[in-house]
């Protein structure tokens, strides 16, 4: 009996599903930005995780000129976590649900958006992240490798 109840209890941690909440994804806040000396170097600056909310800019620099800049949030909803992009401040913004996370990964996809469709950041290290944007599982991909800014 004692047997039945233990794998009982197992079988019950394994396919209850895990819920994510914003503070899992803290590790993003922060400031960062590409290695310098390349064509362009893009900084992303991120808020801790108050309001059931992240707040994030990010900015591109080529040469001595902003060439791109993007106001962005991560947000708690009734129906999940979203990432939210106002590339160039346009409205209205474009939402990417969090479809996948863990203590280092969180991917937001849109599978209607034209691209990107996803949006993957990862945590590379305790001053490094890198952020992925492709057009789907499959697809060509480019990633950007960040370090924090001290």
């Amino acid at each position: 009996m004692l047997k039945l109840s233990i794998v009982t209890l197992l079988l019950l941690v394994a396919f209850t599903p895990q819920t994510t909440t914003i503070a899992d994804l803290a590790w993003i806040a922060g400031d960062w930005q590409t290695a310098a000396g390349g064509r362009r170097q893009i900084e992303e600056h991120w808020t801790g995780v108050a309001g059931g909310t992240m707040m994030g800019m990010s900015r591109t620099v080529a040469g001595d000129k902003t060439v791109e800049f993007e106001y962005l949030r991560i947000e708690q909803r009734a129906g999940g976590i979203y990432y939210v992009a106002h590339p160039k401040a346009r409205c209205p913004a474009t939402d990417f649900k969090l479809t996948k996370s863990s203590a280092t990964e969180a991917v937001f996809e849109n599978p209607q958006h034209d691209f990107p469709k996803r949006i993957i950041y990862r945590k590379t290290g305790e001053n490094s992240l890198t952020a992925t944007i492709d057009g789907g599982e499959g697809s060509k991909a480019m990633t950007f490798s960040f370090t924090r800014i001290k």
